[in-house]
């Protein structure tokens, strides 16, 4: 069931990026925690054929991409599992990180597998082709390499393969690099002292109000956090995905609600028709805070319901005066 459930996840990745539809959130990725959460799920099935997994992007702390967080783990994910399931026993893994001379950052992933023959290496990327596993027990659908070559190119960058029989197989993938985005964060909390006033002139102080915000980017819910701080009455509760976010909204009754429309597993559009059909939450004003900034998709999050459409980077006075808007209204 569960293996099904992954060919049906993945044929529908496939039909939404070969279609066009797939919507990305493009920002400054830190490259190295997306490793480590990677890493931390590859290494326990590693374990148990011996296979040791190499680190070698020490350096990651520092290093950013311009991709999408979610994307990006995906991609590292599917890369990594390949080279542990196709690996030998007792082999090993590497993942390293470079800066090319065109600006680009490069990851690789390395294994000490069987190699895979030059003639091959074009079919690999073809949907449900899987050379020659299909003739053995290793599971798996064949849709996870051409995907993630397809997401990568969707983001802006390139995917390919070095192997050679006998020695081994990587997969490099390129993305355009990015910067580290903590001058401008640091600016940013600046601009939300600068604009703390005291929110009893606003709406009294005995008021108490609380927002749920459900964003999968921790950075970005990092910042909101600290916005909402100047607002002592609010109360903030977070979600990184849509299901725990509805389930939090039906539980709490929150007096707004923050969505994030690029979510995984469920976007923004369907979390909002879900909250429309909730008879806890369906009067609960909720706003859109996202990446996607086209006039096309702000006039769609508007006719899907969306009291407000926010678009990142955060502007830290519009969200405050969006919450000063709605929570005094709410008061009133």
């Amino acid at each position: 069931g569960r293996h099904l459930l992954s060919l049906i996840d993945d044929v529908l990745d496939l039909a939404r990026v070969e279609s066009g539809k797939l919507t990305l959130s493009i920002e400054n990725v830190a490259v190295g925690p997306v490793v480590e959460e990677t890493l931390s799920i590859v290494e326990p099935v590693a374990d148990q054929r011996g296979i040791a997994i190499v680190d070698e992007t020490t350096e990651l702390a520092k290093t950013y991409a311009l991709t999408d967080r979610t994307r990006l783990r995906q991609v590292l994910l599917n890369l990594l599992s390949n080279a542990v399931k196709y690996n030998r026993d007792k082999g090993s893994v590497t993942i390293r990180c470079a800066v090319t001379d065109g600006g680009t950052l490069r990851i690789t992933v390395a294994d000490t597998g069987p190699g895979i023959p030059v003639e091959d290496w074009d079919n690999l990327f073809e949907p449900f082709n899987r050379l020659s596993a299909d003739q053995t027990d290793i599971q798996g659908t064949g849709i996870g390499l051409p995907i993630s070559k397809l997401l990568v190119e969707a983001m802006g960058g390139t995917l390919w393969l070095e192997s050679e029989l006998g020695v081994g197989t990587q997969f490099h993938v390129e993305l355009p690099f990015g910067e580290d985005l903590q001058p401008q964060y640091k600016q940013k909390v600046a601009d939300i002292e600068a604009a703390k006033m005291p929110t009893e002139t606003k709406r009294g102080s005995s008021a108490t109000f609380t927002v749920l915000y459900v964003e999968d980017n921790p950075a970005n819910l990092q910042l909101v956090t600290d916005i909402i701080m100047m607002r002592p009455t609010i109360e903030l509760l977070s979600a990184p995905a849509a299901s725990l976010g509805l389930d939090l909204a039906k539980a709490h009754q929150p007096n707004l609600i923050i969505l994030d429309i690029n979510l995984p597993g469920m976007d923004g559009f369907e979390a909002l028709k879900r909250l429309q059909s909730f008879p806890e939450t369906q009067n609960i004003p909720v706003i859109a805070l996202s990446a996607n900034a086209m006039p096309r998709d702000i006039q769609r999050g508007e006719a899907a319901g969306f009291k407000k459409y926010l678009t990142k980077p955060i502007n830290v006075h519009q969200l405050l005066g969006t919450l000063d808007e709605f929570l005094a209204a709410d008061g009133a």
